[in-house]
């Protein structure tokens, strides 16, 4: 049975649901350490004004930290922000009123912890997508994984060249703005435009 092993992003993108779409099991790292300015905490949405980020605020330990102790800062009223942005940039997408619900339910649970907001958020967005692998949480960091195992841990990040711009893969849907189409967006960019037939837009990067 395939399986890769990968860091758990925010609402991960198209590259992160491409990677994994041939694989029976997903390993999730439980284990690595937090990293800063990478999609852990952020993805990226079309809005009327181009592409835009959502950032989810945490907690400073000060030093290296567990990605599973890192705890969400509400002192900032990011929920709000971040719904409404998702709103206006969605509220008229096709598919908007039917998954929106989804996604507004997890938003208002105020989970303590980022690891578990975006397990819930990865785990709905695998629903919606009608894809059913197995997940898993590792149970120690190896820097090797085991025989058999993709590692795709740090293949995809903000710092990093595009991967569907550079391998040419990502396939070309009907967005909500703009005449330019924006490659690898977050997965609820693909969710709102196309539905049901998302998932038939993933496509293996060739790696």
């Amino acid at each position: 049975m395939s399986n890769v092993r990968i860091e758990l992003h925010y609402l991960p993108n198209v590259a992160f649901f491409a990677t994994c779409l041939p694989h029976h099991e997903i390993w999730l790292e439980a284990y690595e350490h937090y990293e800063k300015q990478s999609y852990r905490n952020r993805c990226h949405i079309l809005t009327a004004n181009g592409t835009n980020a959502l950032i989810v605020p945490v907690k400073h330990s000060g030093g290296k930290q567990l990605i599973r102790e890192v705890q969400i800062e509400y002192g900032q009223n990011w929920v709000n922000q971040h719904w409404r942005t998702l709103v206006a940039a969605y509220g008229k997408a096709p598919y908007f009123e039917y998954f929106a619900d989804y996604f507004s339910t997890i938003f208002q649970k105020n989970r303590s912890f980022l690891f578990d907001l975006n397990l819930e958020l990865l785990t709905i967005c695998l629903k919606l997508l009608q894809l059913h692998p197995t997940i898993r949480l590792t149970e120690r960091y190896e820097p090797t994984p085991p025989n058999g195992q993709f590692d795709a841990r740090t293949l995809i990040h903000p710092k990093k060249t595009d991967l569907y711009n550079l391998l040419g893969v990502q396939q070309v849907y009907q967005q909500n703005f703009g005449n330019t189409f924006e490659a690898n967006l977050s997965i609820i960019d693909l969710l709102m435009c196309q539905g049901p037939q998302a998932k038939t837009f993933l496509k293996r990067p060739i790696i």
